[in-house]
């Protein structure tokens, strides 16, 4: 059996016929002037035209003075016929090459719409055989070699067409409805906006350790008092926490922040917004993933946390059993630490439910604890005014009516910082910087965030699936 030496020896072989003739089988130029599916949408308009097409070889049939060579670029594919020398260059070829054909378009006599090419030019010796349409068997293997994953499947290379209109719908409703876009430092001294395990790294110019951002929060807020009314911004965030279905590392996300709007105006506008996003992604609001069905095109219930806890497992939020808490937890098999603050066992508690919930619904008023940066309920003080949209069993994003009172933050600030020192390594940090922010005045504010998990979810795939490169260990 050939093994891949011997399909590499036998491509630079070739390689070194072509050189040897006097062919660069890596020119820069290329002479292309049409896309593949151009000529296949519109062959009335192409037929018995000149034109040059390019691209991948994924096929190659060759009967002495005839010769079939299919090619693929990123809208299609069409067969090239040769004949006589041109048929004969293609011993010089494989599957995998880029190739460059100029000629007349018609059809063969089978009925394929194909380009007469009398001067084949090839554009790139690939020295590796790819695998079949299957790809790797390994997934393993496909995640680590993804580029040769989206070569031979064309599914995956869709796929990330649709993340790019998912992030360009996302911009393109924000900024219709009057947001700027303004790009914020991914490197913090404190970090914050999230309960999350930074990254730590160290700036050699200032001699000082750095973090990598958790969240946008705090930055875009800070552009909120600098007299912004409407900013967002879409970037990579961190958090150095574990792998699994709905997370990673590091990830795209989303924050935005309007000036003179509550919790309750966010809810319709980014009801609006996922609803229009997925409408421009995937022409549709009818999604299923993992056995549960969604309809987005409804008004979405809003649901109280205290409410949602007390139906589901009879926990008073707040007046909460710590022993009933720890006890409901092990009954679902749920890992958490023993010693635990109690918001933290209130969160455990929370996801119990969130993970059977196929939504979609809005999830609001989560207690002040649970909280730090959230404005307190105007009518009860124990709860925020924060809101979740739930589907699919998880939190498709975060928003609130914005904390401006900068002695309220401070304390929670001190709350948090508090519960870090004693090791909780996802409390926020105390960030006075931002309080002081807070005191030169920051206007009554609503924020929110999303992650590409919203994509992932929607997508039904996941996260190392979701994105063109996911993190692995070196190999």
């Amino acid at each position: 059996m050939a093994t891949l030496k011997d399909f590499r020896d036998e491509r630079i072989r070739k390689l070194n016929e072509l050189r040897a003739e006097g062919i660069d089988p890596y020119p820069a130029h290329t002479n292309r002037n049409v896309k593949i599916e151009d000529i296949l949408k519109s062959f009335d308009k192409y037929e018995n035209q000149e034109v040059c097409a390019a691209g991948r070889i994924t096929s190659i049939r060759s009967f002495g003075k005839l010769a079939f060579v299919v090619i693929e670029d990123d809208s299609a594919s069409i067969q090239i016929f040769l004949k006589d020398a041109a048929a004969k260059f293609t011993k010089k070829l494989d599957t995998g090459d880029f190739l460059e054909a100029s000629g007349t378009v018609g059809k063969t006599k089978t009925g394929e719409i194909s380009i007469f090419c009398e001067q084949p030019r090839i554009l790139t010796k690939a020295l590796r055989p790819l695998p079949g349409r299957d790809g790797f068997t390994n997934k393993e293997e496909r995640l680590r070699r993804r580029y040769v994953d989206m070569a031979v499947n064309k599914d995956v290379r869709e796929r990330f067409i649709r993340r790019a209109k998912f992030w360009t719908a996302t911009r393109q409703f924000l900024n219709d409805h009057g947001f700027i876009e303004i790009n914020i430092p991914v490197l913090e001294h404190t970090t914050g906006g999230a309960d999350a395990n930074p990254f730590v790294t160290h700036m050699d110019a200032l001699d000082q350790d750095f973090y990598l951002r958790i969240s946008h929060e705090l930055p875009l807020k800070r552009l909120i008092g600098g007299g912004y009314e409407r900013v967002y911004d879409i970037g990579p965030r961190f958090r150095n926490e574990g792998m699994d279905e709905e997370h990673l590392p590091e990830h795209i996300a989303m924050e935005s922040y309007a000036a003179y709007q509550d919790y309750q105006e966010g809810m319709d506008l980014y009801e609006e917004m996922i609803k229009y996003v997925c409408k421009e992604t995937w022409g549709t609001l009818q999604f299923e993933h993992e056995g549960m069905k969604v309809d987005l095109d409804c008004k979405w219930p809003r649901i109280t946390y205290a409410d949602i806890l007390k139906e589901k497992l009879n926990i008073d939020v707040f007046n909460p059993d710590i022993d009933q808490i720890k006890r409901i937890l092990r009954e679902h098999k749920m890992t958490f630490d023993e010693n635990a603050s109690t918001p933290r066992l209130l969160d455990y508690a929370w996801k119990i439910i969130r993970k059977e919930s196929a939504g979609p619904y809005w999830l609001i008023h989560e207690p002040v604890e649970l909280s730090p940066l959230a404005k307190l309920h105007a009518e009860d003080p124990r709860v925020t005014e924060r809101f979740h949209p739930i589907i699919f069993g998880t939190e498709m994003g975060n928003g609130y009516s914005e904390l401006n009172d900068p002695l309220d933050q401070l304390q929670r600030f001190e709350t948090q910082q508090a519960m870090r020192d004693a090791g909780d390594d996802e409390a926020q940090m105390l960030d006075m910087d931002f309080v002081e922010m807070l005191e030169y005045g920051m206007p009554p504010t609503c924020g929110w965030g999303n992650s590409e998990r919203n994509f992932w979810l929607f997508e039904g795939v996941s996260a190392r699936e979701g994105v063109p490169f996911p993190p692995m260990r070196r190999d």
